[in-house]
């Protein structure tokens, strides 16, 4: 018998629940229900229902915008189509001295059989690309033609930059990129010149290293094309030939043409296009680059001529497509006339200018010769008359200090060095030729050492840097005098200010407005809903009135203005240094400021950018001498109007007109009146005795009326603490404060002072002019203008 083998019964018995798809499929859903009807609660029927109503929402939702990309695509490329289609601008700027914009287009039209022999160096030629279905009108930009490319690039909708396979992007090409970039790009199609000299092998890396370097300043761009390779040139045409072109943000809403024929007749200038952008009013004033503002006279339509041989079609009449309403359109007062009498203002005369009396027949007689008192004065020997003019009499008090002794000493010794000089106040005043003043001359090496320290900004930039705002009390003329348009104030942040207080003469020239948002927003509505208008895409000449002849002359680039943008106001721009300009920028340098269309010269002033670009309690910010590096200032001047978010450029001239600075790239802020920037001095002074809170200080004054001038403002130090005048010292400028904690005798005492400064008119800046060798506004020799060595 055999015993069986023993075996524990299982008391672990786990069952696993069965695997339950969640993306049954409605076969495997239908068998497992069998012909069952499901009882579902009214619950879980709504939310189904909801859950399927949210995937049909979604999926309209994106069919509809697909939908309106779609339109959004073929509306743009509308004007393109069709054999009266408008022409793709493609702006051609080389960026190396070997490369040639005309050779780049001959590269390009050669993919579609096409000759270029008759494009010109520098204007515009139309290609028909008939295997995309458009045409492209070229527009080639000489090598170092800067504000030319910056004009192109404006109403371009494609760039080709032009790049050079053995020459590297020098300066100048740098500097216009950093420019264009700062503008606001187009489209961009990167090229190579063709060049057969480079080998397969070295070709392939060089593409690499320029598009690195063109991605630094176009992030879009993914290839670089090699016009040297047939593949490339038909792929780089097709980048120009097909799809929408993307455009900068700040021509939205804008109206401009390039003008393909001008014509010149009796002060009218006659430009003929196609209208891009917005619809084209006669309404609105047009500006011309290097010339100015205009008006239009009316709008003709400029239709292509028809080829009878295939349409057999006749060519249709010029017609009158708008003219201005009288009543509406814009006109070209920019400025205000200030009325001085109605202001309450007395300005003298000429004849009050001149030194003339106002009643020439009766004029004042002299006086009798003995009737004017004779006076005597005692001046030191080999003095002039005209240097004993400046002799200030002693008073009685002043003689009387000291003892007798001293003072008959004193006076047997200037007896001996003085001489009498008998003045008579009825002598004839014209003393010009008498009058001789001792000048030294010194000799060159002196002089130029002289000149170079005093032009040295880039040590007055330190001092400004170490010691902000500090300068040092004049000793010979009062305080109270030199300081008498400055103000103090307890808090610069809040303390409140009048912005209408003692406004200067410019600011009854300009216009303000109540709301400049609320008026952005109803002059764009205006012109959108605005009647008689040109739609983009037509063909038009435009009559412009009061131009001069010089216009005819070259390509003429036009911008439609919105309404009230040819007033002038105090401008504000948010404008940050370029990391590559390493000069100094002080205020009330002369710059260009290139602004929409637009160049202007001027002169602007830098404050401080408060943060989140609000006004602060009292929308007071302060002034900054110099424009630093790593900082967001704001550039105040004075200058036309401008609506939306403009991109602009600071630009400094140079011996080379067309090889500009850029100084420093920002953004329109907006146009403030009320907005003071105050200019903070501080003077110094030394703590000489100090016990506890208490501190006798010297060096910040040398007199004691400028002591009970300045009383009231409050003072400071370095370290933190603050504290009042209380009481003057002596004659000599030594004065007692009282401050709110022990102060250390190494500290140094501040009193903060403020004046409100302005910026200088602008001008229209034209390429045409130059006003000095140097380039800009009128200086004085030291790189900045008068007004600027105020302190």
């Amino acid at each position: 018998m055999v015993e069986a083998a023993f075996h524990h019964r299982s008391t672990l018995k786990q069952s696993n629940k069965a695997f339950k798809s969640k993306h049954a499929t409605r076969r495997s859903l239908k068998e497992a229900a069998k012909g069952k009807t499901a009882h579902t609660s009214p619950k879980a029927v709504s939310t189904n229902n909801a859950a399927a109503q949210l995937r049909l929402n979604r999926r309209n939702n994106a069919k509809q915008a697909q939908t309106k990309k779609r339109n959004a695509i073929v509306s743009a490329t509308r004007i393109f189509n069709g054999a009266d289609g408008a022409p793709r601008i493609v702006a051609v700027i080389p960026l190396s001295g070997d490369v040639n914009a005309r050779n780049l287009i001959g590269a390009l039209a050669e993919s579609l059989e096409v000759s270029a022999e008759d494009c010109p160096q520098d204007g515009l030629w139309k290609m028909r690309a008939d295997r995309f279905k458009t045409s492209i009108q070229f527009r080639p930009v000489p090598y170092r033609n800067f504000y030319d490319a910056l004009d192109a690039c404006k109403v371009a909708d494609y760039v080709v930059f032009g790049l050079s396979p053995t020459v590297e992007v020098d300066t100048w090409g740098d500097t216009l990129l950093r420019s264009l970039q700062a503008q606001g790009l187009p489209e961009v199609v990167s090229v190579v010149s063709p060049d057969s000299s480079i080998d397969a092998k070295s070709r392939s890396g060089i593409l690499k290293s320029l598009l690195s370097f063109m991605q630094y300043f176009v992030p879009s761009q993914t290839r670089v094309y090699d016009l040297h390779s047939s593949s490339d040139r038909i792929n780089a045409l097709r980048a120009l030939s097909e799809g929408k072109p993307g455009e900068p943000r700040w021509r939205d809403g804008r109206t401009w043409v390039l003008g393909e024929g001008v014509e010149w007749e009796d002060g009218v200038l006659k430009v003929t296009g196609v209208v891009r952008g917005a619809a084209l009013s006669a309404n609105r004033l047009v500006h011309l680059p290097n010339f100015g503002d205009y008006q239009m006279l009316k709008i003709v339509s400029a239709p292509l001529p028809r080829s009878h041989g295939k349409t057999g079609g006749m060519d249709v009449e010029p017609s009158l497509l708008a003219e201005p309403d009288m009543n509406e359109a814009d006109s070209l007062v920019s400025s205000n006339d200030p009325d001085d009498m109605a202001n309450e203002q007395t300005w003298p005369t000429e004849e009050e200018m001149k030194g003339t009396p106002g009643d020439i027949e009766n004029p004042i007689p002299d006086a009798p010769k003995g009737t004017t008192p004779r006076i005597v004065k005692r001046i030191p020997k080999g003095m002039s008359e005209y240097q004993a003019a400046w002799i200030v009499d002693e008073t009685d008090e002043e003689d009387e200090e000291g003892d007798g002794s001293d003072r008959d000493m004193r006076q047997e010794e200037e007896e001996e060095e003085m001489v009498d000089l008998v003045i008579d106040d009825d002598k004839d005043m014209d003393m010009e030729s008498r009058r001789e003043v001792d000048f030294d001359e010194l000799d060159i090496e002196e002089e130029e050492r002289q000149l170079v320290k005093w032009r040295n900004r880039q040590r007055e930039e330190e001092d400004d840097l170490q010691f902000p705002d500090e300068i040092d009390t004049p000793q010979d003329v009062p305080a109270s005098t030199r300081f008498q348009r400055y103000r103090g104030m307890r808090s610069f942040r809040t303390s409140p200010w009048d912005p209408y207080e003692n406004l200067p003469r410019d600011y009854a020239r300009i216009f303000q407005f109540e709301d400049f948002k609320r008026t952005e927003r109803s002059v764009r509505r205006r012109a959108e809903d605005e009647p008689n208008t040109v739609e983009p895409g037509t063909r038009v000449t435009l009559h412009i009135r009061d131009v001069p002849r010089e216009a005819e002359k070259g390509l003429i680039v036009l911008f439609s203005l919105f309404q009230h943008e040819h007033k002038k106001s105090v401008l504000h721009f948010t404008v940050q240094r370029n990391t590559e300009y390493d000069g100094s920028v002080r205020s009330k340098d002369p710059v260009i400021l290139c602004v929409g269309p637009r160049r202007l010269a001027v002169n602007p002033i830098y404050s401080q950018h408060t943060r989140g670009g609000g006004k602060g309690a009292n929308n007071v910010h302060k002034f900054e001498r110099y424009f630093r590096h790593g900082v967001t200032n704001v550039a105040t001047t004075y200058g036309p109007i401008v609506y939306g978010s403009q991109p602009c450029l600071l630009l400094r001239e140079t011996s080379d007109l067309q090889a500009p600075q850029l100084v420093a790239m920002g953004s329109f802020l907006n146009p403030d009146t009320t907005r003071i920037v105050a200019k903070r001095i501080v003077l110094s002074g030394h703590p000489f005795k100090v016990h506890k809170k208490t501190a006798t200080v010297r060096y910040m004054f040398f007199n004691a009326d400028d002591i009970r001038y300045f009383k009231p403002i409050q003072l400071h130090t370095k370290h933190g603490r603050t504290g009042h005048i209380r009481e003057s010292l002596g004659t000599h400028g030594y004065f007692k404060a009282h401050f709110d904690g022990p102060i250390n005798q190494m500290d140094t005492v501040c009193m903060s002072l403020y004046k409100r400064v302005y910026p200088k008119w602008s001008r229209l800046w034209t390429v045409q002019e130059r006003t000095n060798p140097e380039g800009g506004l009128p200086t004085n020799g030291s790189g900045h203008t008068d007004d600027a060595m105020e302190e």
